[in-house]
């Protein structure tokens, strides 16, 4: 079933940070991104794992505030994409093209599939989600992941939900 990007957040935000994810809505859906705009940096890695990701994230967000291009709250969404071992690319998604930034727009349809758990097992979840497009009798192209909340709304809601996503392409 292929459906228009739905919310990614619920109303309810316990902390004054991350609401609480909309992961119902993500689960084993194909999703159409439609002319999606974000703002691209990079992260620096190592085996995998960032090792810059809160100043990229503050850079990120401070970049689409001075822009005015912040999306709605419930519409919010950080992409994350490994490139190799030692670098990682982030889309933070914004409302409109910021002037000065590197721009990026995702079109196509994405499968996707909810997730909950620590990040080291975000290689189990990229065989899950590459396998979930070959059962729809489609190629995932690119494997993204959205981390619905930062560590200590995790520990706050009590689960660390992820989202992935795969561009689909054809067989």
């Amino acid at each position: 079933m292929t459906v228009v990007m739905p919310k990614t957040y619920t109303k309810i935000n316990e902390t004054g940070c991350c609401a609480l994810p909309n992961v119902d809505a993500w689960n084993r859906v194909i999703i159409e991104f439609h002319d999606r705009k974000f703002i691209r940096l990079h992260t620096r890695s190592m085996l995998f794992v960032p090792l810059n990701m809160e100043r990229i994230m503050t850079e990120l967000q401070e970049v689409a505030q001075e822009a005015k291009a912040m999306m709605p709250p419930e519409e919010a969404m950080v992409l994350s994409r490994d490139l190799t071992p030692w670098r990682a690319e982030q889309l933070y998604a914004v409302s409109k093209t910021v002037s000065g930034a590197d721009n990026v727009v995702l079109n196509g349809d994405f499968a996707s599939v909810v997730f909950e758990g620590d990040y080291s097992r975000a290689k189990d979840w990229r065989d899950e989600i590459v396998k979930y497009a070959t059962e729809l009798g489609r190629k995932a192209d690119e494997v993204y992941f959205f981390y619905t909340t930062c560590p200590k709304c995790a520990e706050h809601y009590g689960k660390n939900y992820v989202v992935g996503l795969a561009k689909l392409g054809t067989n």
